[in-house]
């Protein structure tokens, strides 16, 4: 729960930061917002969560 929470604060700040700076219009932010949630109901979504767990668990795995 932590680590999607974290992803979807930062993408949202990415988000604003992008609508802000004019790089991206309000129109296709929507449509892509409403393609992520639309996204994430779909049978997808597992796979798609396995995905980002295991490129957060290897990331997590690095020794600095």
């Amino acid at each position: 729960m932590a680590i999607s929470l974290s992803v979807v604060l930062l993408l949202a700040v990415i988000l604003v930061v992008l609508i802000r700076g004019k790089n991206l219009k309000p129109g296709p932010a929507i449509v892509a917002m409403l393609f992520g949630f639309f996204l994430a109901s779909s049978g997808m979504a597992p796979s798609i969560n396995r995905f980002l767990n295991s490129i957060a668990d290897s990331i997590s795995a690095i020794k600095f």
